[in-house]
């Protein structure tokens, strides 16, 4: 599924990403497999659309706020993960709302731990969907390969 996010990213701005249904032909014809694709789009069809109001609510609260995650997504969002969210929102890369859509779709997601490569698709894949603005040295930190991650494969 990640490998199905990385590819409509690389391949497609949010607003000329095709429909559901021919997007699924694209990918299928693309070699992606059937089982990857359904979950790949389920999982884009959780981001919630752009609500300007609730973003501007809860993007403006207070820059010394701290989000403190319940058991359930200490157990499923690495140490890494969430460490990650918090150095990307001290850098101004995240704001709240942006934080909160990331956990939601990480929560989301079957794995029982979010890995930080993980979280980094996660993240890149709300800022794409949201249209959201991407600075150059944030793309490069998200589109990074951590060692880790390497291994794992």
């Amino acid at each position: 599924m990640f490998d199905i996010l990385v590819f409509l990213f690389e391949n497609y701005l949010p607003e000329a990403c095709p429909e559901p249904e021919a997007l699924a032909r694209k990918l299928s014809a693309a070699g992606f497999g059937d089982d990857d694709i359904s979950a790949a789009l389920d999982w884009l069809s959780g981001l919630p659309p752009i609500d300007v109001r609730a973003t501007t609510a809860i993007a403006s609260g207070s820059h010394d706020a701290l989000r403190i995650y319940d058991e359930e997504e200490m157990a499923k969002l690495s140490t890494e993960a969430r460490g990650f969210l918090v150095f990307l929102e001290h850098a101004g890369g995240l704001d709240t709302a942006l934080r909160e859509t990331v956990v939601e779709r990480a929560m989301a997601l079957p794995e029982t731990t979010v890995s930080l490569g993980k979280i980094k698709i996660i993240v890149l894949m709300v800022m794409w969907r949201r249209e959201h603005a991407l600075d150059t040295l944030l793309l490069e930190e998200l589109l990074a390969e951590d060692d880790d991650e390497r291994l794992c494969h």
